[in-house]
């Protein structure tokens, strides 16, 4: 029997939360709701947790700080709520880690859409039982991302990827010295179509070039086709190469 996901929703509006569990629960899946982040940390250690649907404006905490220190020890799916769709809000958001993001007010269909959609990519990026066993790794320009612990490698310093990095990052390892348009890319990662004033691609990649030490001015693995895309340029392999 398959599992039944678990979702936990961090809100400091009781009706919010009250109304969120109702509805995600007549969905089929589990709902727990907290307020803040220590209730977040606490559920968190309570019992596994599938996705979190985070509040930006929180007591104490807020949910940009809450997310990045999430990231540096869980890989949980995260979608942010923000207030009033502010552009900003949404790039600090994915900066520090989210996968989605969603403006309030929202209706609570297109939350659900987005959750199906973002626990789909997640999953479909999950390490298989045979690769937990043998491991894989991709290897490119002189690093190595270790499809398990799905982290980056370079002369023996590991450096953890988010979610979304790490699905970026693998699409563009599927399909390289290619040309990917932002469109492909938001619908290969999150799968939703890109609003003509959506950055979140942008965003993601400029983190990746961070990541990967790849320059901004004059990048050499992740380049900019200007009008097209980007494209990654590199040879990838299964296998270390030979020195």
């Amino acid at each position: 029997m398959e599992r039944q996901q678990h979702l936990l929703v961090v809100d400091d509006d009781r009706e919010i939360r009250e109304l969120l569990q109702a509805y995600l629960e007549q969905n089929g899946y589990r709902v727990s709701t907290v307020g803040d982040g220590k209730g977040m940390w606490s559920a968190l250690e309570a019992s596994r947790v599938d996705l979190i649907v985070l509040d930006l404006m929180l007591p104490g905490t807020d949910g940009l700080e809450l997310c990045r220190t999430l990231r540096v020890k869980s890989q949980v799916p995260v979608i942010m709520l923000t207030a009033r769709g502010d552009e900003m809000d949404r790039i600090l958001g994915l900066e520090m880690g989210a996968d989605d993001y969603l403006p309030k007010p929202f209706n609570p269909r297109e939350l659900l859409a987005r959750i199906k959609v973002v626990l789909r990519r997640f999953n479909s990026v999950a390490p298989r039982e045979e690769e937990e066993e043998t491991g894989s790794s991709l290897f490119f320009a002189g690093w190595k991302l270790d499809t398990v612990g799905r982290h980056l490698e370079k002369a023996g310093v590991v450096s953890a990827l988010s979610g979304a990095e790490y699905r970026l990052l693998k699409v563009f390892l599927d399909h390289p010295n290619r040309i990917l348009t932002r469109d492909q890319l938001l619908d290969l990662t999150q799968g939703r179509e890109a609003d003509p004033f959506d950055r979140s691609i942008d965003v993601l990649v400029s983190r990746l070039r961070k990541r990967l030490d790849d320059g901004p001015k004059e990048p050499t693995i992740i380049k900019t086709v200007r009008g097209e895309g980007y494209v990654l340029s590199a040879r990838v392999s299964k296998q270390e190469p030979s020195e």
